[in-house]
């Protein structure tokens, strides 16, 4: 059974695997940064041996290797009022940070 980890960041949980590709809202990260670690982890899990903190488990981290940043699809916002000649479309698209797993450390 491959292990995996429950980790948050940027509001949001993420399922990861070792050697899976994520990608997550922008981060802040220092120039010549190769790797990063996610020390935020809600729980960790190998088959049937599952440890859940309340709510981060201490010294757990996963080990990851920055890919470069991406934008997300645009999403489209349109307000349209009838009959008032009144139309309002805006677009979207969110910076997303690409990660490869490379461990997850207990």
């Amino acid at each position: 059974m491959s292990s995996y980890a429950i980790v948050e960041t940027g509001s949001k949980q993420y399922r990861v695997e070792p050697k899976k590709i994520i990608e997550i809202e922008r981060l802040a990260i220092p120039e010549n940064a190769s790797e990063i670690a996610l020390d935020r982890v809600l729980a960790v899990g190998s088959g049937d041996n599952v440890q859940i903190g309340t709510p981060y488990l201490p010294g757990a981290k996963v080990v990851c290797e920055y890919l470069g940043e991406i934008r997300s699809p645009k999403v489209i916002s349109l307000k349209y009022r009838r009959r008032k000649a009144s139309r309002r479309k805006r677009g979207h698209r969110q910076y997303l940070t690409r990660l490869l797993v490379k461990e997850i450390k207990i």
